[in-house]
């Protein structure tokens, strides 16, 4: 068999139909019918329309008059393109140019089958694209379809066209060979291109799309074709309205809860979301109070929505921990949203929304309700401190001192706690403190005061350990507020006042503890020192709670100090009682007959002090101080006392010399030995000079000067005191001493409602002086008692008996 060209026998059978149809044409019965000729109408049948093929472009004026050419099978080139005809009369087509709607004035395409039944402008609603899409399928993109498509579907037209045949253009024509062209005619203005309105679906993709500020306007020109509907919420139009501004607000929602978390959906989406915001406040304005949406309302609520979703997921209870660790995760995150705001999101919207303020308010919510959740939580102390101290310092500081706001300056921003729940929390805060302080306190003093009984010495901490638990609040409290540090100061100062009465009560109980005295005498006295040594840091801590306290803080303070001091006076004087029992054989020695000649028993008692002055160094300087004081005090009362007893009296001028002589060597060596060991007592100095030189003068003005003197340095001086001075001088001129003791009279008397020197100025109040006597002379008839009645003293010498002065004679000394 031969095989055939399907090809060429396509080609026979085109090229018979052609010569059948031209033979037609050519028949004369045919033609006088009125068949041969197409557009001759028929007879007795309705003239048609036209005898143009539909598929066919209206000829212009250039096709007219040029010549088009033909196929190479004879076929007019007009009769081409009938597929692509066809092609536009499928129902798919949207039919929508960039810019204009298909079939309008000065668009040459043609309309879809839909585009030819609707009205130009006339908007499809979403039923005729749900039946679009049932049929086809849903077109995203709907300016043009895709080339390739249109490519595939056109091409076989092409085959056995052969080159398309150049048309001449209309200068060509008009303008003869060889001749200029003439200048183009000015451009005529095109007529406005008129806005295609789009369908519900093309809305939603463009809000599936992101393209807020679009749609938003495609959706106020829907809402705009039907106002009757649309305020009745009635009917379909209504209804896609409805459902777009739903579809809408969620995508505007999303992208604030997107915009917030890095990077982010760009600065492009955001300022979008603020330019829908805008023209939404337009709508509102025309729509009126009652229909208004109010977008920008919303938007405000999503902002705080999306805030308190970033801070809750921030500080999960779980992943955090304490209430201190979430604080801190919640001023991480704050800070990384608030420059998130700042740098991106805040300068991309409008300016007239103040997109900062917003933001900041709606994060100022959300962290209210996060802070008011945990304060109403039943907290430790340590969990309400950080909130406290988070709430006052941490928030207003790190956070809002980073940002310039309006809202501050405006109140805009309330507290992020009530007045209410802060002093609830500062109340507890305070209740606690007071109780857990004293039971820690008791517990430290039970711990110390075991120890004081033991034979192996070790270092006492109570001071120390004191401090630091009252201190552990007190310096927390400035950083929450200065109410609060007043508040905890007096709180503090009342548990410390408790605390130093009990230790006062102990350490009395421990001195009077006839068994301590069985310890050994350095351990005791290291006992008695370090008990010396939590007075000043404890009095130190007083004084500066009182201080930052309120006025009642004053009684506290005061009843803190006066156990100090007691505790302070108690150890001194036990200190000072077994120095000078070690030291009373020496002072015993002195105003002796040997003591004129030899220094041994002030050299005894330089060297004791000297070498008790190594253990009471370890005291703090404040008590050490105060104790070296009266020990330098007491050590020349006691080298004073033997002396006005009259142990040592002189009969002669050379012994009132030796013993001024030695006096004023002892007074020096004394003077020399409380300089080394600090002694701050100056006004001691003197005193010893003083009875020397009264010892050693000669003439009565001049003892009457060194006794005035004498008197003013130390006003416990008594008449008492200066006759026995005068006795163991041995004056016996009764007119000179009555002169000299006017002197220390008149004193007592001017004196006499003035306030006594204090106890650490109080030298000679000490010195106890045996009453004057006078001895009588016995008259005969006494010599008839018995000897051993005269030998008694009590009968022999009488005491005499001060007068006191009358006023008459004291006026008259005055």
């Amino acid at each position: 068999m031969h095989c055939r060209d399907p090809g060429s026998r396509g080609r026979r059978i085109r090229s018979a139909r052609l010569a059948s149809g031209a033979s037609l044409s050519k028949m004369p019965i045919l033609k006088s019918l009125g068949v041969g000729d197409p557009k001759v109408p028929r007879a007795g049948t309705l003239p048609l329309r036209s005898s143009r093929n539909p598929f066919e472009e209206t000829p212009t004026l250039e096709e007219e008059d040029g010549e088009l050419g033909t196929l190479p099978n004879g076929t007019s080139c007009r009769r081409r393109a009938t597929l692509e005809k066809l092609a536009g009369l499928a129902p798919f087509r949207l039919g929508w140019t960039s810019g204009r709607r298909a079939g309008s004035p000065g668009d040459r395409q043609v309309r879809s089958f839909l585009g030819r039944v609707l009205a130009p402008g006339i908007r499809r609603s979403s039923a005729d694209f749900g039946l679009l899409n049932r049929l086809q399928g849903f077109r995203t993109h709907g300016d043009e379809e895709p080339a390739g498509e249109a490519a595939r579907r056109l091409a076989f037209l092409r085959l056995g066209r052969g080159p398309k045949p150049r048309r001449a253009s209309l200068a060509e024509r008009l303008v003869p060979a060889g001749e200029a062209a003439p200048e183009p005619p000015p451009k005529v203005p095109e007529p406005p291109k008129i806005k295609e309105p789009l369908s519900v679906l093309e809305i939603l993709g463009l809000i599936q799309r992101r393209e807020l500020a679009r749609a938003d306007e495609h959706i106020l020109e829907l809402e705009a074709e039907a106002p009757a509907e649309a305020e009745a919420g009635a009917g379909r139009r209504a209804r896609d309205v409805a459902l777009l501004y739903e579809a809408l607000q969620r995508e505007l929602w999303a992208l604030v809860r997107e915009s917030l978390a890095a990077p982010g959906p760009g600065t492009g989406a955001v300022a979008q979301l603020g330019l829908v915001l805008l023209q939404e406040e337009e709508a509102d304005a025309r729509r009126g109070p009652g229909a208004a949406r109010k977008l920008r309302a919303h938007w405000a609520e999503a902002v705080a929505r999306a805030a308190r979703e970033r801070l809750e997921e921030a500080a999960a209870p779980g992943a955090r921990g304490t209430l201190s660790g979430q604080l801190e995760a919640l001023r991480a995150r704050l800070l990384e949203d608030v420059a998130a705001v700042r740098g991106r999101l805040a300068p991309a919207y409008p300016a007239g929304l103040r997109a900062g303020a917003v933001y900041l308010r709606g994060y100022h919510e959300a962290l209210a309700e996060w802070l008011g959740a945990a304060a109403r939580r039943r907290l430790p102390l340590a969990d309400r401190y950080a909130l406290l101290h988070w709430h006052n310092q941490v928030y207003p500081r790190e956070i809002l001192g980073l940002v310039d706001v309006v809202a501050l300056e405006n109140g805009e921003l309330g507290p992020l706690l009530s007045a209410g729940t802060l002093r609830g929390l500062e109340d507890e805060c305070v209740t606690d403190v007071k109780a857990q302080t004293r039971a820690a306190l008791l517990r430290v003093l039970q711990e110390d005061e075991e120890q004081w009984g033991s034979m192996d010495y070790r270092p006492s901490n109570l001071a120390q350990d004191v401090c630091e638990l009252l201190e552990e609040h007190t310096e927390r409290a400035p950083h929450i507020s200065q109410e609060f540090v007043e508040r905890m100061a007096y709180c503090c100062l009342g548990g410390l006042a408790e605390f130093l009465q009990s230790f006062q009560q102990r350490v009395e109980r421990f001195h009077e503890n006839p068994g301590v005295r069985e310890l050994p005498s350095d351990t005791y006295i290291s006992r008695t020192i370090s008990m010396v040594n939590c007075g000043p840091p404890l009095r130190s801590l007083a004084e500066r709670l009182a201080r930052v306290g309120p006025p009642e803080s004053e009684p506290a303070r005061e009843a803190s100090a006066i156990a100090l001091d007691r505790v302070t006076r108690l150890c001194h004087r036990v200190l000072a009682e077994l120095l000078f029992q070690e030291l009373q054989p020496h002072f015993n020695k002195l105003m002796r007959r040997k003591w004129l000649s030899s220094s041994e028993a002030l050299d005894g008692i330089v060297g004791t002090l000297g070498a008790q002055a190594l253990a009471l160094r370890r005291m703090q300087d404040e008590p050490y101080q105060v104790l070296v004081a009266e020990l330098h005090r007491r050590a020349l009362v006691e080298y004073v006392r033997p002396l006005l007893r009259g142990r040592l009296r002189c009969r002669s001028a050379r012994t009132r010399s030796r013993m001024a002589g030695r006096l004023r060597e002892d007074a020096a060596q004394l003077q020399r030995l409380f300089r080394r060991l600090e002694s701050q007592a100056y006004w001691l100095d003197q005193v010893v000079p003083h009875l020397a030189e009264i010892l050693q003068l000669e003439d009565t003005p001049s003892i009457q000067v060194e006794v005035g003197v004498l008197v003013r340095d130390y006003p416990d001086i008594r008449r008492k005191h200066v006759a026995a001075l005068l006795d163991i001088r041995g004056l016996r001129n009764t007119a000179a001493r009555q002169e000299i003791l006017a002197v220390a009279r008149d004193l007592e008397l001017s004196e006499g409602g003035a306030l006594s020197p204090s106890r650490d100025r109080a030298f000679f109040a000490d010195i106890p002086v045996p009453r004057t006597s006078f001895c009588l002379g016995l008259p005969l008839f006494l010599g008839r008692l018995p000897v051993s009645r005269l030998a008694r003293p009590n009968l022999a010498c009488l005491p005499l008996r001060p007068r006191p002065p009358s006023p008459v004679r004291a006026r008259a000394d005055r």
